[in-house]
């Protein structure tokens, strides 16, 4: 895998087993109505028409994406709805990045270049598309448009920083070091021909080209969503994993997590994009882990326990 230091961030990242991180922008979008005591559907088909005009014809470059990269989540009961609720919620997803770059890559585009000019671009998107009106069969609405951290490397960065550079007496580190994903493929990491549930050597094999890993999760998420508000639809147990690395170098998780951020994992030999959500270990996962494991009088460690690099190096070579 090539150097993640020279990884500009319109770039496609292959990593281990045909998978891939491919480039994308991700905007989270909030739908209220001008007029707050409005009850009626919104209409999903032409909000995504005008957001598709809208970035066609009234930014700069010109941005194409397809309806599949509008996702809304309406309100399911919108005669419960309080007035100052929104009637939907929604992602769109802005994944051919190309026009950056221009018709020929110049060989003095350095990385911290490309990185400027991709993140000046996002800014003003954001900032042109936020607050924008549409009218949806005779009805106006306003959307709230903003990236979310997940997708805003610096913000995560802040985030941890602060979170540590404030003090928490319970944590024994002084730095950052376990990334974590949630709605990736289970298959995606599985054994073929063996199982379609997620493999721990196979998706330890994948992570550990970003550097040594200290401990290592990955487990069926089946609450993937089940916390989230009642816009979400529901989700078909098994099909996604959880997947939590704790690295032994703090460059590693920085690097790691600046390769996953604002970025889709694509499968060789499909079209399908997992949009995960990424996010860092905040409350001590391991530690957790191994703490309810010790309290178990079986003798039996479960599969939300994680296991350390050791722990995988035995049950490699046991018969």
């Amino acid at each position: 895998m090539r150097s993640l230091e020279e990884l500009s961030p319109t770039e496609t990242l292959e990593i281990e087993n045909g998978l891939s991180l491919v480039s994308r922008v991700k905007l989270s979008l909030t739908i209220h109505p001008l007029v707050p005591s409005v009850s009626k559907p919104i209409d999903e088909w032409q909000l995504k028409r005008s957001l598709i005009d809208f970035l066609k014809n009234s930014t700069f470059p010109s941005v194409t994406i397809s309806e599949e990269d509008i996702v809304v989540r309406r309100h399911r009961d919108l005669k419960k709805r309080k007035r100052d609720e929104p009637v939907a919620h929604g992602s769109l997803f802005i994944r051919d990045l190309g026009f950056l770059q221009g018709k020929k890559k110049k060989e003095d585009d350095d990385v911290k270049g490309l990185e400027k000019k991709f993140l000046d671009w996002r800014k003003g998107l954001v900032e042109k598309m936020n607050g924008i009106e549409v009218n949806l069969e005779g009805v106006k609405y306003s959307l709230s448009v903003v990236l979310p951290i997940s997708d805003d490397f610096e913000r995560l960065k802040k985030d941890w920083e602060e979170f540590y550079a404030f003090g928490h007496p319970r944590e024994a580190r002084r730095e950052a070091d376990t990334m974590i994903l949630r709605g990736v493929p289970s298959r995606w990491f599985a054994e073929p021909r063996v199982s379609s549930k997620p493999s721990m050597l196979v998706a330890h094999t994948i992570f550990s080209t970003f550097g040594k890993i200290r401990n290592f999760n990955v487990a069926e998420d089946d609450n993937l969503g089940k916390d989230a508000d009642e816009y979400s639809g529901d989700l078909v147990s098994g099909l996604y994993c959880k997947i939590v690395v704790q690295f032994e170098k703090y460059n590693d998780f920085v690097n790691a997590m600046k390769a996953f951020c604002g970025r889709s994992m694509q499968k060789e030999g499909t079209r399908l994009k997992a949009d995960y959500e990424l996010t860092w270990d905040k409350v001590g996962f391991f530690r957790n882990s191994r703490r309810a494991s010790d309290h178990r009088d079986d003798g039996y460690r479960n599969e939300t326990a994680g296991y350390s690099t050791d722990d995988l190096r035995r049950k490699r070579f046991r018969e």
